[in-house]
């Protein structure tokens, strides 16, 4: 099957010989929100995006109503069932397809009593091992996360006071400027012997760690993160609820959906709010409520739930296993 056109390839758009599939990136909450009115695509968020970005959505650049044949988007029923069909209905997707194949990340992982171990697993897959289960609050921001010094200091001694075990993957780019060059960054600095005092109860990773390995450990507990959409769909599919911080873009939509949609989350910091420094104090009351509160046990519940049914769609004769071959059937018709 030919993956390639004649025809110039517009931005976000798949050319699949003579018809045109537009890749949704995010969820579709989050593409519904832009559709405030049936002409333009507005951020009803302030300051999420930058002016440029809004009025590239809004040219000729990226015009979805020039897709022929529908959307793929990297979610599926069982997360937003209700917001794929009222995106289904806004005028720019009636007649168009949505297929929801998500999730597009695995929802298996190899674990050491599976014979998944070994000697080149990652140092805090082995730490984790000898934790109890459900007892790790993995702390990780993504790639492009806009963190100053002064809450950096706040987080580090916010996990310390809240005698919870955690791993904490602390980027060096992890700065105040999300276009930041990464090897202009300065090594992030934590409170003097801090990494001492936290030794047996936590562990920080400078750099890269397998974050699918981490979240599918029985260890982990809740993850905190600025809920990129990629990051809130793997953490759904392994059944791990969020600490919800978002910083920017799509991330104060997907924070929204996970807290108060889904009900699987807690908000470190509502988009509100979003200038000001999340406390050490306040650190400790959101991590002891999603951890240890009889709250947080029944929201650990709901989201094991929840990861049951995205592990069932994505299987044969799920629902996201039928959009795949949906998908796959429509494109090939008639080759």
């Amino acid at each position: 099957m030919a993956t390639t056109s004649s025809r110039p390839l517009r931005t976000s758009l798949i050319v699949v010989e003579s018809e045109r599939v537009c890749v949704l990136a995010g969820s579709a909450f989050y593409h519904l929100s832009f559709h405030q009115n049936h002409h333009r695509l507005l951020d009803p968020i302030p300051d999420c995006f930058t002016d440029e970005f809004l009025n590239f959505r809004n040219s000729r650049h990226y015009d979805q109503d020039a897709v022929e044949d529908g959307f793929i988007i990297n979610s599926c029923l069982p997360i937003e069932a209700e917001f794929i069909e009222l995106l289904s209905r806004q005028p720019r997707y009636q007649g168009k397809r949505v297929f929801a194949v998500g999730p597009i990340n695995p929802v298996v992982v190899a674990r050491e009593e599976d014979g998944g171990g070994g000697g080149r697993r990652h140092e805090c897959l082995r730490w984790m091992d000898q934790q109890p289960e459900n007892s790790v609050l993995y702390v990780a921001f993504g790639t492009t996360s806009m963190i100053t010094d002064h809450q950096i200091e706040e987080l580090a001694m916010g996990l310390e006071k809240s005698r919870q075990r955690f791993i904490w993957v602390l980027r060096d780019a992890d700065g105040g400027d999300v276009f930041a060059d990464e090897k202009k960054a300065e090594k992030r600095s934590l409170p003097e012997g801090y990494e001492e005092r936290i030794e047996g109860m936590g562990m920080v990773v400078r750099g890269w760690a397998p974050q699918l390995e981490i979240l599918g450990h029985r260890a982990i507990g809740a993850f905190m993160s600025h809920c990129g959409w990629n990051s809130c769909m793997e953490s759904l599919s392994f059944g791990v609820p969020l600490l919800a911080w978002p910083m920017h873009s799509d991330q104060p939509r997907n924070a929204m959906a996970v807290t108060e949609y889904l009900k699987v989350g807690v908000m470190v910091r509502d988009w509100e709010h979003r200038k000001e420094v999340v406390t050490s104090m306040e650190i400790v009351e959101v991590v002891k409520r999603l951890m240890v509160s009889d709250e947080g046990i029944e929201m650990r519940k709901r989201v094991v739930a929840l990861g049951e049914q995205i592990r069932a769609g994505v299987s044969e004769g799920g629902s996201s296993w039928k959009d795949l071959n949906s998908f796959i059937s429509h494109i090939t018709a008639g080759l």
